[in-house]
């Protein structure tokens, strides 16, 4: 009852000071520069956030909490247009919503999955400032319950969604997701800082690779360069096929998934380092291995839509417990909004709960009124936008190639993000190619850093705990919360491994020779020789231990499916490959000679810098490989040109320099 006294008048007069003309007005605000940053692959709440950090000095802080939740809040429901509409990742929230959501608007059904979409985030925005109201009193003893054992189960959680997303050669998956984790050992060592796969004469590669990077590597550049090569609109049936009410009413049928998904939203949301980098592939993972029929996933099931879009606007709810309880940021974008706080002079952590808790629920509350407004912004224009999926793909790639290369220069603003993104695009396409999950790729590379910190530490400090005693140490490794998510864990793989070969299959894929998918086994097993040696040759057993155990299950793996390679015959589908037959097969373009316009803009952009590069590139591509008329090609390239320099100045953001710069001194935006 005291928990009762305490909430109530403080929630009554946060909804007090929400509703006030001028909250709303910030918050509206808010809400509109978190759609137009949403829809930008790559960009996301992090960028939009600093966008108006610097506005923070001296506002009203329910103002300022408005404008910033109001971003915050709907930036995991506009990224979805880009998932759907251009299977992109619109950021790490919305990687999963690609693989039903863009074969749905390839089958002309865009507007119905984007209006399922939106419904679910909104359904579960709420659902995660319900939790959340409630959380905010009792969430102290929950999260101090998690310790590393905890985390580092939970870690190993999301990689049993491998199993699922493996396909229908699993011994593939698991290769891929192996792969994943390694990359994701690339530079320096959590630990001891030993350089792993690095050199200090490259200093880009001592940091690793960048999540955005590799998002838009493994996701975007393949099935941009697919859609290029068919030189037709994304939509195969030139329509929208069913409307947002249509999306709504399977949102309706499948409400209880709904539920279920937003709430693993909020619970993996509520544990500070995990957040949207994995909560998506847990909740589609959930969403395939409860489903009854699981035919359809992967190839434009609306539940692979549903699931994890009600459960990445949930986390955002789920993300705040620990950022406002104990001022531990759950994720990058909860990091900037606490410096924000302290910019309204405000610090997140328990004395903000316990002195400010009208304040709090204020967050908590714009927040889920953010969400009814984003929602409804993106159902009403679902269906105008769903029409991009009409136009000629020839038009719409140019600026595509533009926009992903600008976002993944905002990595670390180097011309080595642009190399990363070629080198890892490349990487992505033959994936695709050859059948191997680009999911389970993602997954391994997300999950590399925490699971090996994680791991180490839980190591580190049950060594310690066994030295006190057998009895301190297995009360320490094998609570009853780790005991659960372990057999979840099982639950998770034997379910999977059982019901993969029913998605996300290579069935029907042609198969070609042994040849091409042997040599890029090869090259694989390769690279990863070279990194289980180069891992080996480390002194620190604590930098070494993960890699080399990754390393070596990976190979085995490789070796296992050599050996399933040799024995096959040809037409087995473990030799799935695109370019013989199915679209890519058939597409009237190249393969190479698309990817080489691409590469022509990177290498552009690192000898003139990127405004000029684009300038040549815009009007070489619309002239020679669209084959439009002079007078379109200017208007496109000027159109192009003037939309990233206005999208570069209000976000602050440099663009790429090339060796010109370096000799003589232009003014912005061509410095």
């Amino acid at each position: 009852m005291d928990l009762i006294g305490t909430a109530l008048p403080a929630l009554s007069e946060a909804i007090h000071l929400i509703f006030q003309p001028q909250q709303l007005l910030f918050l509206m605000l808010g809400v509109l520069l978190g759609l137009s940053v949403g829809v930008f692959p790559g960009l996301g709440g992090i960028a939009g956030l600093s966008l108006v950090l610097p506005f923070m000095f001296g506002m009203d802080p329910v103002s300022g909490l408005a404008l910033m939740v109001g971003l915050i809040a709907v930036v995991p429901t506009s990224d979805t247009f880009a998932s759907v509409l251009l299977g992109i990742p619109g950021s790490t929230a919305s990687q999963a919503t690609v693989l039903d959501g863009f074969p749905l608007a390839k089958k002309g059904e865009a507007a119905r999955a984007l209006s399922a979409a939106f419904i679910s985030s909104l359904f579960g925005g709420l659902i995660g400032a319900c939790v959340l109201t409630f959380f905010v009193l009792i969430a102290r003893p929950l999260i101090l319950a998690f310790g590393l054992p905890e985390m580092l189960m939970i870690t190993l959680l999301g990689l049993s969604m491998v199993a699922i997303l493996a396909g229908s050669i699993a011994i593939k998956g698991i290769v891929a997701a192996g792969f994943g984790l390694m990359v994701g050992t690339i530079g320096e060592a959590g630990a001891g800082g030993s350089l792993r796969m690095a050199t200090y004469d490259i200093p880009y590669l001592t940091d690793g690779l960048s999540l955005v990077i590799v998002g838009l590597g493994i996701f975007a550049v393949p099935e941009i360069i697919a859609l290029l090569r068919q030189d037709q609109a994304i939509s195969k049936t030139g329509g929208l096929g069913k409307g947002w009410l249509d999306g709504i009413r399977d949102w309706w049928r499948n409400i209880w998934l709904s539920v279920r998904s937003a709430i693993v939203g909020v619970l993996v949301g509520v544990i500070p380092g995990l957040g949207g980098s994995v909560v998506d592939w847990i909740a589609y993972g959930f969403t395939v291995q409860t489903a009854k029929d699981k035919s359809q996933f992967g190839k434009g099931d609306i539940r692979g839509v549903i699931g994890p879009e009600s459960s990445n606007n949930a986390k955002e709810g789920g993300g705040l417990v620990p950022t406002l309880i104990f001022g531990i940021p759950g994720s990058g974008s909860m990091a900037v909004f606490i410096g924000g706080l302290a910019l309204l002079g405000y610090d997140a952590g328990p004395h903000m709960v316990r002195y400010e808790l009208d304040l709090t629920y204020t967050i908590v509350w714009s927040l889920a009124l953010a969400n009814v407004l984003g929602a409804g912004l993106c159902i009403a224009l679902s269906g105008q936008i769903a029409k991009l999926t009409t136009i000629r793909f020839t038009l719409v790639a140019p600026f595509l190639f533009m926009v992903i290369a600008f976002a993944a220069f905002q990595s670390r603003q180097e011309l080595g993000d642009l190399v990363a993104l070629m080198a890892i695009g490349v990487l992505g396409i033959f994936l695709r190619r050859f059948d191997w999950s680009r999911p389970a790729f993602l997954i391994g590379f997300v999950l590399s850093a925490q699971a090996e910190n994680f791991t180490n530490m839980a190591n580190q400090v049950a060594g310690a705990k066994f030295r006190q005693g057998w009895s301190e140490g297995m009360e320490y490794i094998a609570s009853p919360i780790v005991l659960v998510i372990l057999a979840l864990t099982v639950v998770s793989v034997v379910v999977g491994i059982r019901q993969a070969k029913h998605i996300m299959g290579s069935a029907d894929w042609s198969t070609g020779s042994k040849r091409a998918p042997m040599i890029f086994l090869l090259c694989v097993t390769a690279y990863l020789i070279f990194a289980w040696v180069n891992a080996m040759s480390i002194d620190l057993v604590s930098d070494k231990i993960f890699p080399v155990t990754v390393g070596t299950v990976t190979l085995i793996g490789c070796f296992v499916l050599l050996f399933q390679m040799v024995k096959l015959p040809a037409g087995a589908g473990i030799f799935a490959d695109l370019e013989r037959g199915a679209e890519d097969g058939k597409a009237p373009h190249g393969l190479w000679a698309t990817l080489a316009w691409f590469a022509f803009l990177l290498a552009l952009s690192s000898l003139l810098g990127f405004v000029l590069a684009l300038s040549i590139f815009f009007l070489a591509f619309f002239r020679i490989r669209a084959g439009i008329s002079w007078k379109k090609t200017i208007f496109l390239t000027a159109s192009g040109i003037g939309f990233i320099c206005f999208l570069a100045g209000i976000l602050h953001r440099d663009f790429p320099a090339g060796l010109l710069q370096s000799y003589i001194k232009l003014p912005w935006p061509l410095t």
